[in-house]
């Protein structure tokens, strides 16, 4: 009986503190998921170098419901200028056809290579995560960043942003959320 009591009593005196270890422990787990979540995200950017709408099939599973209807509303706003523009040689005055939209513009748009660098919670309970990409051939390299914005979604991280960062590599230049948002301005 003694026994039985020494058991119910250790069984009280340490619940509390199990309780208090698990959120410690998936709160210090968190930057990690966040890494994981880029990390499987430009792999499929490297590989694929997605320009223009990307296939959301791909991309889609990876980005917050709020970054896929911003997509929905560029494609639609593209499709409805190039239903009253139907000749196949005019140009779209969209910027994203040759863009990187994940990656950057111009040459920034075919990364072959990325490190993800760190990663920073912030009080809202996102991640910022900087990405260092890189492309190169013979004759050039090339180096730049971008930070992925993660938020927590329905239980999962996933990408709800990226931050295009100027020459300093602090200072932001432009946010995805914000280019795509501006598309539909652009086509009338």
């Amino acid at each position: 009986m003694k026994r039985l009591w020494c058991v119910c009593v250790m069984i009280f005196l340490t619940a509390p503190a199990w309780g208090q270890a698990a959120p410690q422990d998936t709160q210090s787990a968190l930057p990690d998921q966040a890494d994981a979540v880029v990390d499987r995200f430009y792999k499929e950017v490297v590989v694929r170098h997605p320009l223009g709408v990307p296939d959301l099939n791909v991309f889609g599973p990876y980005l917050s419901k709020k970054l896929l209807h911003r997509f929905d509303l560029a494609r639609a706003c593209f499709d409805d200028w190039r239903r009253d523009n139907p000749d196949p040689n005019l140009k779209p005055p969209s910027r994203f056809i040759e863009d990187g939209l994940f990656s950057g513009t111009s040459e920034q748009s075919e990364p072959q290579t990325f490190h993800i660098e760190e990663t920073e919670s912030r009080k809202d309970g996102s991640y910022r995560v900087r990405v260092k990409l890189t492309w190169e051939d013979a004759s050039n390299k090339l180096a730049w960043h971008v930070v992925a914005v993660v938020a927590r979604e329905n239980g999962r991280l996933v990408v709800d942003d990226i931050l295009y960062l100027k020459g300093n590599d602090r200072d932001i230049d432009a946010r995805l959320s914000k280019s795509l948002t501006q598309e539909c301005r652009r086509y009338r």
